[in-house]
């Protein structure tokens, strides 16, 4: 799909129904999943070549970052589906050419979405295609924002219920699988976020150092304090990982526990029945001479004496406080 959003006194106006040819007036090209020919009409307006899908994977910097006849290629890597339980990573491409911006994308994040409904009712985030871009990148990195405190606020969650004394413990918080499960969850989304912030930073020093793009100095300045917010979020980032892995290695830790404390009750059962299947034994053996097999209370003197064989250990147990 090919969207043609262009400047309007009263914002940014998209294109309805979308034309076969890029105007010469419009500001934004937004390609989602395009077609091929979508591609072409693109590449014969502006005269330049739009990545393909497989050359946006490309990790190197070499083909994420570059400049080529005067157009500045800048490839990141956004996360998207993040309220889904499965967050997907998603490379977004934006292209810099003779004060136009072509982005070409396979999904279709929510900051694109909160940014054209924005820039629709204010016309000075859309003056030029470097404040469009500008307002791009900060919808992105407070969308990732918002990520890295939603996990925040997981983990303080479940820290309060892993941590809580035992007689405040709620239930939920006892099937420490489901505690694991969610710790995985929320690594994933901050390795994604992490690997975004990563990706966002190198494109905001390559536009600040590029020469083909000449910036203003208020515009500088905002892509300077978007850097600075990517930094800030990085390290946070790099905070809420290291309080995962505490997370995730108290929560082996609780689980061993358990599981000795599971073993423990095994062996003391073990223990405590032993000597009355001793004695059980004893009685069960035929001998020919056995005095208690005559005697009128030799069956209940036989059940008491397993009785008071299973209490003794039971009671030396507790009184060392092994239970």
């Amino acid at each position: 799909m090919l969207n043609c959003f262009v400047p309007e006194p009263q914002g940014l106006t998209r294109l309805d129904p979308a034309p076969a040819v890029v105007p010469e007036h419009c500001l934004w090209v937004d390609l989602v999943e395009p077609t091929l020919d979508e591609e072409k009409s693109v590449e014969q307006f502006l005269a330049i070549e739009v990545p393909t899908r497989e050359e946006m994977k490309e990790i190197e910097a070499s083909n994420r970052l570059y400049e080529e006849d005067g157009a500045l290629y800048m490839t990141a890597t956004v996360v998207t589906k993040i309220d889904t339980e499965r967050p997907e990573s998603s490379a977004i491409t934006f292209i810099l050419v003779r004060n136009k911006l072509i982005t070409n994308r396979y999904a279709d994040p929510l900051p694109f979405r909160r940014y054209i409904a924005y820039a629709e009712r204010h016309p000075s985030v859309c003056a030029s295609a470097t404040t469009v871009l500008a307002g791009l990148l900060e919808t992105i990195i407070e969308r990732i924002a918002d990520v890295l405190e939603r996990v925040g606020n997981d983990l303080d969650e479940l820290s309060a219920g892993v941590f809580a004394p035992p007689r405040r413990k709620k239930t939920v918080t006892r099937d420490l699988r489901a505690v694991m499960e969610r710790i995985g969850r929320a690594g994933d989304l901050t390795s994604k976020a992490r690997e975004s912030l990563v990706t966002l930073g190198r494109l905001l020093t390559f536009v600040q150092q590029s020469s083909s793009v000449s910036l203003p100095p208020d515009l500088r300045s905002r892509f300077k304090t978007l850097t600075r917010d990517v930094q800030a979020l990085s390290d946070h980032a790099s905070f809420v990982s290291n309080k995962l892995s505490f997370m995730l290695e108290a929560t082996l830790g609780l689980i061993n526990i358990e599981q000795n404390s599971i073993i423990k009750i095994f062996s003391v059962a073990a223990v405590v029945f032993l000597p009355p299947t001793l004695i059980a034994s004893i009685y069960g053996m035929n001998f020919e001479h056995m005095p208690e097999l005559k005697w009128m209370v030799g069956y209940p003197f036989a059940l008491v004496l397993m009785v008071v064989s299973a209490i003794l250990p039971y009671w030396y147990f507790k009184r060392r406080g092994w239970l």
